[in-house]
């Protein structure tokens, strides 16, 4: 640079600095209109690192700036093969001791700001998908017969997703609300932009985004929303665009099938003349490879399911966070219409946290949780239901002697020969159901298998919440427990594991309500098993009276009633009778004869029995 320049860009006074500024603009037009390049280049450097770089020379280094702005404006269509030499220096001001060079409180600052993110948006919306940087461009020579279009199609676009999704990951869990509004800002920009296909990298920043809606900023909970509520509705048109182009497909192959069969079946048809056949053949061919060919925005966009439902699974772990709770539970219910398969993987989780948040005592929590519940059940319900045939063998021999201390143990433990029924549980096991549905799925041309549900950790996770203060949830947890024992016995419960003795200390439970699911749940394990596993129910049953005298005395009538309208009443009394007569405890022996007596003459559920008994024709024995 010229010493009047240097002087002037390393004066104390702005103006002058200006002055020197315009004179050094001036000096590097006429340099790139002679094409001297070389000189440029010795000019900036010198702006680098003499002046940018100066730390300790404050003017010197506000020199600089102003400097590289004039060259930057005077370089025009030349800056792009300069800005790596431009740019570092201009950010290494950020650090700078001179908070002046980094922020500023005045209002005309905010509203530049506020004003550069509008343009850089504007900017983003329209190009980010398209634009390639002059810098990746290849040169352009004259005569060149290539296409300059198909060229730049292989080069890489400017702003690239992979690169910008790693900082929006590592920045999405701030807890500054207007840093949190610009996020969010920007995540929705980039969304609107069909192209970039940001609902791929969804997994990456949802659990972030989720936690803005505890934000107490109401603005930044309300611009969260949109833009959760965009990705949702993008989701769904993905889903429906993806079904409809398997339908088409389906129906396509159908008609192709249809024509064989027309074909392989012999029927008259005229003789096409010469060439009409294979011009016939030609425009199928040709009208498949056009449907193929016919691009859906949306039909290629991938949506990691697995991962978005395993974060919206860790949200429901966060009760005292409502409105991320609310929010998840609102997405699980907007998957199950996409991908109930994906969603029942994930079952014994979402059950073990969405059955507590029906007792919630905010409504909208409460009814977004009793409609997750509504559609997961209906789904599961819907399944193919297992082969109901009742189940065969008592428990392995020493179950009941392990568990038992009085003489009844020797009337239950009379068959040792016996399989256990847990053996129905070994996937080696001919009664697995999912052979027999693998095999009507290959009947009726189904090319997936259906899905299954995780049985064993769906039980544990339902019979935890036993345990749960609320009576709501603890009904939910029974009520699901009934549906998956209907509709898979040999999976859901066994009287020799963990989850039967639960069921009988719930008996003790203070809910009317909870003790009559849970009768319920015990009365159809008991109807769908053979005589000798009613007799450990109700030799169980017996104990738990025998110990629990309060629970005898305050439900005892409660749990004989309802047992009688799930089971046959006259089985009930033959076993118990049954197990009386061998009871030791005496005392005990009378109280529940004396119950069962006084049942037996003024039940309603014993109606049928008592008629019985005053017909003297019949000759059934009653105890």
């Amino acid at each position: 640079m010229d010493t009047s320049i240097q002087r002037a860009l390393n004066d104390k006074l702005y103006d002058k600095r200006k002055i020197g500024a315009l004179e050094l603009e001036r000096v590097i037009r006429e340099l790139v209109a002679s094409k001297d390049y070389q000189r440029v280049h010795d000019i900036l450097e010198q702006l680098c690192n003499d002046y940018a770089y100066a730390v300790h020379q404050p003017h010197a280094r506000n020199g600089g700036l102003i400097g590289l702005a004039a060259a930057a404006i005077a370089l025009g269509p030349e800056l792009p093969r300069y800005l790596a030499k431009i740019v570092p220096p201009v950010l290494a001001c950020f650090t700078d001791q001179d908070a002046r060079l980094g922020a500023d409180s005045e209002l005309s600052v905010k509203n530049g700001a506020e004003l550069l993110d509008r343009l850089v948006k504007d900017i983003v919306s329209e190009s980010a998908a398209s634009y390639i940087s002059v810098l990746e461009a290849p040169p352009v020579i004259e005569n060149d017969k290539a296409d300059p279009e198909n060229s730049r199609a292989h080069l890489p676009t400017a702003f690239s997703l992979a690169k910008f999704i790693p900082l929006l990951k590592e920045r999405i869990w701030v807890s500054n609300p207007f840093t949190r509004q610009f996020l969010v800002g920007w995540i929705t920009l980039l969304d609107s932009i069909p192209d970039l296909e940001l609902v791929t990298y969804l997994p990456d920043f949802l659990s972030g985004l989720l936690k803005f809606l505890c934000d107490q900023n109401i603005d930044v909970r309300t611009a969260t929303h949109t833009c959760l509520d965009k990705f949702m509705g993008e989701i769904k048109r993905i889903s429906r665009v993806k079904k409809g182009i398997q339908e088409s497909k389906k129906s396509r192959e159908g008609g192709k099938r249809k024509r064989q069969e027309s074909l392989d079946s012999g029927s008259y048809r005229p003789e096409p003349e010469e060439g009409d056949e294979l011009e016939t053949d030609l425009s199928d061919e040709a009208c498949d490879d056009s449907c193929e060919d016919d691009w859906i925005p949306g039909q290629d966009v991938e949506v990691n399911f697995k991962a978005i439902l395993e974060i919206l699974t860790a949200s429901l772990e966060s009760p005292l966070e409502e409105d991320s709770l609310l929010e998840a539970l609102r997405w699980i219910v907007g998957l199950l219409d996409i991908c109930p398969e994906e969603v029942l993987l994930f079952t014994p989780d979402i059950l073990a946290h969405m059955l507590p948040a029906m007792a919630s005592s905010k409504d909208a929590v409460q009814i977004a949780a009793t409609r997750v519940n509504s559609s997961l059940m209906d789904y599961v319900a819907s399944l193919t239901d297992e082969s109901g045939s009742p189940l065969s063998g008592p428990p392995a021999p020493g179950v009941y002697s392990s568990k038992l201390n009085s003489p009844l143990e020797k009337h239950e433990a009379a068959g040792s020969n016996r399989v256990s029924i847990s053996s129905c549980r070994d996937p080696g096991q001919n009664l697995t159901p999912s052979h027999s549905r693998t095999a009507s799925a290959q009947l009726a041309g189904i090319p997936q298998a259906q899905p299954d549900l995780d049985y064993t950790a769906a039980v544990n996770s339902l019979t935890l919440l036993f345990l749960n203060d609320h009576e709501a949830t603890r009904v939910a947890a029974l009520t699901w427990l009934i549906m998956l024992h209907r509709k898979a016995p040999r999976k859901v419960l066994a009287f020799n594991d963990g989850t039967f003795p639960a069921l009988l200390k719930t008996l003790s439970d203070p809910s009317d309500a909870v003790v009559t699911k849970d009768l319920q749940l015990l009365s159809q394990i008991s109807r769908n098993s053979e005589d000798d596993y009613f007799a450990y129910f109700m030799v169980n049953l017996l104990q738990l009276f025998s110990t629990d005298r309060e629970l005898l005395e305050k439900r005892g009538n409660l749990i004989i009633r309802q047992l009688c309208i799930s089971l046959s009443p006259e089985r009930i009394y033959r076993t118990l009778a049954d197990c009386i007569e061998k009871e030791e405890d005496v005392e005990f022996a009378s109280i529940m004869v004396q119950n069962l007596n006084n049942n037996l003459i003024t039940a309603p559920q014993l109606a049928e029995v008592r008629k019985r008994l005053r017909n003297l024709e019949t000759k059934v024995r009653l105890p």
